[in-house]
């Protein structure tokens, strides 16, 4: 019995001992809560709630007038009987009967979703609050926790591994490498696909101990055996990884094992896809290592800043002597986060002048960078903001497709292109270094980005010639062909595939008919057979193929917002193996990395808490916490947001004189 229902037995049994005859006027105690109504033009009479004043008809009774004190929005804390009840004669809550395996299972649930220790349960705050909140709550022992830890995992495991059976699509992967505080590496294997209803999926695959040792034979043979107990190894397309020298090894070892079942399209022509985020962040630190001496100035003067009240309040007196305007304030960077730094150093030049006012009346600072070396951080902060813009926009996505990188890829190729006509020699000199890193990874997978962005019915193949062209001038054609011959070929393959696919069924349902088949008919049948090979040879002159009739419609308009995915899903019918290779191919992760971590230039490595479990454990919580709640393993990394707000903030408590100002710090 729920507590409401409680509430209003016990109004019932009150009421009902103090309610004489239907005859005598109301002397229910619930009428202390209502006012009585005249009666409506309908002849009718009502009481109105003296608490929240809603209406209620009461010729046959008072049960409604009692069932809404139990729900009434305004009434005060505690239970409505009591209300009705003498102040001699307390009235103790009910407590339903606790569902002990429910409430295991939502211990267990909060243990995934918040990274708890196991022995949380064993807390004394903890059993406290259980027991506060209903007495028949049992303890629950560590290893009980941990029991039903495994067998969610099992159970959603077992879940997962029918999903990936049934899907008709590819299957992308994300391979990456997780180092523990005691050393271990661990591997962490991610499918990406996109599902029957035409939602881009992603999950944590394993989350698997790797021991020594590290070669690129047995990462790929650990790798197999993973695949292999999932059952997809035939329903790859690609995997995606770091631009690690020593992954082109471990990749050739797996389109080895995997080519050998045939499994593979276009020979494994499209199977390895280096992480276009993890490149992007190696330019990045490249940049960022010009100017490194003043970074670590910068960096020093914020820390001197915020860890002094007033010195951040002489610096603010500066700012406000010197008019300047702005209101970014100025931020801390965390060092392992680029784009920390990016945001720092681009909020320190906005209060250039008021740093070296600083140095002129504190004699303590020490740190303030020299006027060139200021000049090398603007140049720098300029040079990077296509990078970061990228890098944002890639990371804010909420459904990053692969159609989405060849934009910010393309920018990227660009950017660099023209800044190697710099007249600054510095900028010329640092864009040649980068492109010269960049063109390659830009040569070997922009055919398959280009094959995603034309994919798109808002830029089709034209947008790929107007960037081609961008960047090679009247050498474009070349590249262009290159693209143009990967698309048709790609597709010819699903069109075989599916070819094949239809004449297995179409055999296998005349084979199971077959014994049943009457000869009524025949030498009507023969006489339509030249019939049928007249139609096919008339209608394959000038036959257009579903890839050559959607390259010639007419383009969506750029601007318009479109759901690339449902987009296809329509389409699936009028283009079916088209939008089959476009299911494929938009599901391909470009990077390697959630988005939580595309801005982050350290190794990845385990907390404490995780580093010391066992290895079941680990792969346990990891996974669970991911199919049950879509938190991935990136999350568990340091939250960032609190330490690189806006450190010029004057708490008004420590700080009340100095009164506000114009610059939003």
């Amino acid at each position: 019995m729920s507590v409401m229902e409680s509430d209003e037995n016990i109004l019932d049994t009150m009421c009902s001992e103090h309610e004489p005859k239907r005859k005598r006027k109301h002397v229910s105690l619930v009428w202390s809560e209502y006012e009585k109504l005249p009666l409506d033009a309908d002849g009718k009479q009502r009481a109105k709630c003296n608490r929240c004043g809603k209406k209620y008809i009461t010729d046959y009774g008072t049960t409604n007038l009692k069932r809404h004190l139990v729900n009434c929005p305004r009434r005060d804390g505690g239970y409505a009987g009591q209300l009705l009840l003498p102040s001699s004669e307390p009235m103790t809550p009910h407590s339903s009967k606790l569902d002990q395996e429910k409430f295991r299972e939502m211990v267990a649930k909060a243990v995934i979703r918040h990274g708890y220790p196991f022995e949380f349960v064993e807390h004394e705050g903890f059993r406290d609050l259980c027991s506060f909140l209903n007495p028949d709550a049992k303890p629950i022992a560590r290893n009980d926790a941990e029991a039903d830890i495994l067998k969610m995992y099992k159970k959603h495991k077992e879940k997962l591994h029918h999903l990936l059976q049934s899907v008709s699509s590819k299957i992308c992967l994300t391979l990456e490498f997780w180092k523990s505080i005691t050393t271990d590496y661990n591997i962490c294997l991610t499918a990406h696909f996109i599902d029957e209803e035409w939602v881009l999926q992603k999950r944590i695959l394993n989350f698997s101990l790797m021991p020594p040792p590290h070669s690129s034979s047995a990462i790929a043979e650990r790798v197999s055996t993973l695949l292999n107990e999932w059952g997809i190894e035939k329903k790859l397309f690609s995997i995606t990884l770091d631009n690690a020298s020593s992954n082109d090894a471990l990749i050739e070892v797996m389109k080895n094992q995997i080519g050998l079942k045939n499994a593979l399209l276009s020979d494994g022509q499209f199977f390895h896809v280096h992480c276009c985020v993890h490149i992007l962040n190696l330019l990045v630190q490249e940049g960022l290592k010009e100017v490194d001496a003043v970074v670590n100035k910068i960096r020093e003067t914020v820390k001197y800043l915020k860890n002094s009240q007033p010195r951040k309040t002489k610096f603010l007196d500066c700012v406000s002597q010197l008019s300047l305007q702005g209101n970014k304030g100025l931020h801390q960077d965390v060092p392992t986060k680029w784009n920390t730094t990016y945001l720092m150093l681009e909020s320190a030049i906005l209060y250039r002048p008021a740093f070296s006012q600083l140095q002129s009346v504190d004699s303590n600072y020490k740190d303030c960078p020299s006027p060139e070396e200021w000049n090398s951080v603007e140049k720098i902060a300029k040079f990077l903001k296509c990078f970061y813009d990228v890098t944002n926009t890639f990371s804010r996505a909420k459904h990053l497709t692969a159609d989405l990188y060849f934009h910010g890829v393309w920018k990227i190729q660009l950017h660099l292109k023209e800044e190697m006509e710099s007249v600054d020699s510095f900028i010329s000199k640092l864009a040649t270094e980068m492109h010269g890193k960049f063109d390659k990874y830009w040569k070997d997978y922009s055919p398959i980005l280009a094959i995603a962005v034309i994919l798109d019915p808002r830029y089709k193949m034209q947008f790929v010639e107007f960037s081609y062209k961008k960047l090679y001038g009247q050498n474009f054609t070349g590249e262009v062909t290159r693209v143009h011959q990967h698309l048709h070929s790609l597709f010819n393959e699903y069109l075989r595939h599916s070819s094949e696919a239809s004449a297995s069924n179409v055999s296998a349902i005349t084979h199971q008919s077959g014994c049943n088949d009457v000869a009524v008919g025949d030498d009507v049948d023969d006489d339509l057979k030249d019939f049928d090979t007249f139609k096919s040879q008339f209608s394959t002159e000038g036959q257009k193929s579903q890839l050559d009739l959607y390259l010639q419609e007419p383009k969506l308009d750029r601007k318009q917002e479109l759901d690339i995915l449902n987009y296809w899903k329509s389409c699936k019918y009028w283009y079916p193996e088209l939008s089959q290779m476009a299911r494929d191919i938009l599901a391909i992760p470009v990077s390697a990395v959630a988005s939580e971590a595309m801005f982050s230039v350290g190794g990845k490595v385990l907390d404490q808490f995780h580093s010391v479990l066992t290895p079941q454990n680990i792969e346990a919580l990891i996974c669970s916490r991911d199919w049950l709640f879509g938190i991935g393993v990136d999350c568990m990394e340091m939250k960032t947001d609190d330490i690189v707000k806006d450190i010029l903030r004057v708490d008004a408590s420590n700080d009340a004189s100095h009164g506000s100002n114009d610059f939003g710090l």
